[in-house]
């Protein structure tokens, strides 16, 4: 099995994720791709994020009905610090046989270097570098296998969504719809 696995805040998911998830399973023909929201991130403060329950439900409203999207809830039911390498001897450990594929943006993989035990990384993992309009870095990790993706440039960042609603802005189009009547339920970023 080709195993995608996609982490991050998704706080909240929007639809430049999942552009990128699919152009990623459809580009790498993967048989699946696991968005893994993060637990507690080491880049993060924990007062940036949404409750993890919420960002999980937000997750799991965007990919349904599309069952190559599966959310994975491996880092939010762990404890401690989410590191990558951590989920992902976590998934090759549950999925032996599994071969696994780490999409990042482009602009991360230069960064992957300084993350928490990169070679351990590259050896468990193929990086893909998903090309949204800005350069792919240089991999600065020996050994490191790199696939290359390119999606449509989408101008959208979490962050923005996030000042939109503080704004009382609009967000239709820019969150599947089910994500913005969540969020509008649930008075998420207010």
């Amino acid at each position: 099995m080709r195993l995608g696995v996609f982490g991050g805040a998704f706080n909240p998911v929007h639809t430049g994720h999942l552009v990128l998830a699919s152009e990623c399973r459809d580009q790498l023909d993967l048989d699946a791709v696991w968005l893994v929201p993060s637990g507690t991130p080491p880049h993060k403060q924990p007062g940036e994020l949404a409750d993890a329950q919420a960002r999980v439900e937000m997750l799991e409203l965007a990919t349904a009905g599309d069952p190559g999207l599966v959310v994975s809830r491996i880092e939010i039911d762990r404890e401690g610090t989410s590191f990558t390498v951590d989920t992902l001897e976590a998934i090759a450990g549950d999925q032996p046989g599994c071969e696994l594929f780490l999409m990042l943006g482009a602009d991360s993989v230069t960064d992957l270097v300084n993350w928490h035990r990169p070679e351990r990384i590259c050896e468990l993992a193929s990086v893909v570098a998903v090309n949204r309009g800005e350069s792919t870095g240089e991999v600065l990790v020996e050994g490191c296998r790199i696939e290359h993706v390119t999606m449509p440039a989408l101008d959208i960042a979490s962050s923005s969504i996030r000042q939109r609603i503080r704004n009382g802005r609009v967000i239709r189009h820019l969150v599947p719809r089910a994500v913005e009547a969540y969020l509008v339920q649930h008075d998420v970023y207010k």
